[in-house]
């Protein structure tokens, strides 16, 4: 189902499922960085459009505490021109990923995809009105102050209980960014990766970053050729069935339904478990007897796991217990815990007391939902954490960004993936095989909404059509993101 948004009215219904308490609050407007310009090789925008696109679930994925089961797509396709006068499609697509980027006590479900869908209409006629001709990570340098103060608007406008997140904010212009990246390696026959240098840019990563990174450049943070493979994290989400006894009725849709049965199928090597972080009990046992099937299915296999929390866990205390108790119960599922993700809140700074430093010695801790920005990063890494999270919904220019200050950090880095479904997997599997010495990705829309994936097996089968534990990355080398034509 496509359509275009209505930019101008919500309806009396949605009104309703949003509410009509007051602001609680909004983000201070942001100044607007001055125009530094590359040179005549960057693209000028002429026209934006974007439409909407659903698919349901084959079964719901529980993460957070909260069950998913469907999807929103934001397609986005920006011409852009050149200095020679010619014209070039950029195209993006991206979930909007609502449940994860915007939660709220006090809206729905349907009331914060329509407050996200609300902004894109913003963010489309905002990016559609800049008309310097740059390189796209400049181009989203100088917008997103203003996609930020679009989002508090937003939230003044339509009194909405919770305010739109920064987060929500670079979710819901993820794919507006990805249409520029794409186009600007259009606009030179090359892939987007190839256009990050200092030629091509005009500047270094200090206007992006801080002063730090004077005099460096995301070329040296970024490869311009995509390694061969990459390893797959398979995610067993929260009401996913591990063993056969756990399964209350089949779906019988010839895909496998058990732990087990994706292992066989997908000849898996690596999983990422969901975790509920309020139950001690559970999470421990759920990674014991997730450790315990991949061991009886695949006993030949170097199993590594990232214990994903959801940012859920009480306090840091809490983490060191699970550790604890799963290294008591099962040594080797201990050991082949590769990461553990967001353990506590999002909101850092509101809770300075939960550091990482103690769990980062046994293994990395990584940021996910806090990681925004630079300030961020360096906040996590002062309370402990030694990794950080990419990702394509954060937008192309924020994770390549991110991945420049990760690496001079020496801190452990990894892709992981919103249900990316068609051309947000290729964009995000982009991601995940140029970053030097990052060698894993989730991508999980292949167990969750296939259906959305329909027509790219055929064109990128080492992505879509993978069973050996690896998406396949080495074509990875079309011009843009590689997508589409």
């Amino acid at each position: 189902m496509c359509g275009i948004m209505d930019t101008q009215s919500i309806s009396r219904r949605q009104f309703l499922a949003i509410g009509s308490l007051g602001v609680l609050g909004t983000a201070a407007a942001q100044p607007t960085p001055a125009i530094k310009m590359a040179n005549t090789t960057g693209i000028r925008i002429e026209q934006v459009r974007f439409e909407f696109e659903e698919f349901r679930y084959r079964s719901p994925y529980k993460f957070g505490g909260i069950a998913v089961d469907r999807v929103t797509l934001l397609n986005v396709t920006i011409d852009v021109s050149t200095s020679a006068g010619k014209t070039i499609k950029g195209f993006g697509s991206m979930p909007m990923g609502n449940v994860w980027s915007y939660p709220s006590k006090d809206m729905n479900y349907d009331a914060t995809l329509q407050a996200m869908k609300l902004l894109a209409a913003r963010i489309a006629t905002i990016t559609g009105e800049f008309k310097e001709r740059a390189h796209p990570i400049e181009i989203n340098h100088v917008l997103e102050p203003q996609y930020l103060k679009a989002a508090a608007d937003l939230t003044r406008e339509k009194a909405l209980p919770t305010p739109i997140p920064k987060l929500c904010t670079q979710v819901t212009a993820s794919a507006f960014d990805a249409a520029l990246h794409d186009a600007m390696g259009k606009s030179l026959g090359v892939s987007c990766y190839q256009t990050y240098t200092p030629e091509l840019m005009g500047h270094d990563l200090s206007r992006y970053l801080n002063a730090d990174f004077k005099g460096e450049s995301l070329a040296d943070a970024v490869q311009a050729k995509p390694r061969d493979w990459i390893w797959l994290f398979h995610s067993v989400g929260g009401v996913d069935a591990v063993a056969d006894s756990e399964l209350t009725q089949r779906l019988n849709d010839g895909m496998p339904e058990t732990l087990g049965e994706w292992i066989k199928y997908d000849k898996l090597e690596r999983i990422k478990i969901k975790l509920q972080g309020e139950n001690l009990e559970w999470d421990i046992a759920r990674t014991v007897a997730i450790d315990r099937v991949a061991r009886e299915v695949r006993p030949e296999v170097e199993w590594k796991y990232c214990s994903d929390f959801n940012e859920r866990c009480p306090d840091a205390d809490y983490v060191m217990e699970y550790l604890r108790k799963v290294k008591e119960q099962a040594p080797q599922a201990f050991a082949s815990i590769l990461y553990l993700e967001q353990p506590t809140q999002r909101d850092l700074k509101a809770n300075r007391g939960n550091v990482m430093h103690a769990a980062a010695k046994e293994h990395p801790v990584v940021i996910d939902e806090s990681l925004t920005d630079l300030e961020s990063l360096l906040l996590a890494r002062e309370m402990g954490y030694t990794g950080a999270c990419l990702k394509a919904c954060k937008g192309q220019s924020h994770a390549v960004l991110m991945a420049a200050a990760g690496k001079k950090y020496r801190m452990f880095l990894c892709v992981q993936d919103l249900t990316c479904p068609g051309a947000s997997l290729v964009h995000s599997a982009g991601i995940a095989s140029h970053i030097p010495g990052l060698s894993t990705i989730e991508a999980n829309s292949r167990q969750y909404v296939p259906a959305a994936n329909a027509g790219w097996e055929k064109k990128f089968p080492g992505l879509f059509a993978s069973h050996d534990g690896k998406l396949h990355t080495k074509d990875l080398t079309g011009a843009g993101l590689g997508a589409v034509g």
